[in-house]
């Protein structure tokens, strides 16, 4: 009878770097939230150029704060879809960890989720404190200020547009 490999056994070494890129997201995130919770109180910021800011924001919804108006359950609720996401990344991560571009992007993903889930879990909230603004923007958002956003978020956003380039450069090799 032909023995089987396991696919993790092949694959550790090569999922420890994008492992270890997912825990460098969620640390460098950690110890920004930090420095903006020790320099400002909650809706203080900092004018650093014509068109951002440093300021302190909690967000207790997702993305542009959907949901930061529900009666709380949301909170459980994106930590537990923070949780099913990372494990079906870690799944992802070890079975293409060899596929650079997409290993990285989705490495990105991870960090930045696991780095929110950990503001929901510790503080009920996330903590927002990137925050741009251009005149074009106030069709879209008031007085043209773009939602407020992370470290995390920033990876997740890397993460998504690596996976889209991911997918441009298989379909173009096909």
């Amino acid at each position: 009878m032909p023995s089987k490999k396991r696919p993790s056994s092949a694959s550790s070494p090569r999922l420890l770097p994008w492992l270890a890129l997912a825990l460098l997201v969620i640390v460098l995130d950690q110890i920004t939230k930090l420095l903006i919770v020790q320099r400002f109180q909650l809706g203080d910021g900092q004018v650093v150029t014509g068109f951002f800011n440093l300021v302190r924001v909690h967000n207790t919804g997702a993305a542009f704060s959907f949901l930061a108006h529900a009666a709380g359950w949301q909170r459980w609720f994106f930590i537990g879809l923070g949780f099913a996401a990372s494990a079906l990344f870690i799944w992802m991560l070890r079975n293409h960890a060899g596929q650079r571009l997409f290993a990285f992007s989705v490495a990105m993903l991870l960090g930045g989720a696991i780095g929110n889930v950990v503001d929901r879990a510790w503080h009920g909230h996330v903590i927002d404190f990137l925050q741009f603004h251009w005149a074009a923007l106030a069709p879209l958002f008031p007085g043209g200020y773009f939602p407020s956003f992370n470290l995390a978020d920033c990876a997740i956003t890397a993460g998504a547009v690596g996976l889209v380039l991911d997918e441009l450069v298989r379909v173009r090799r096909s």
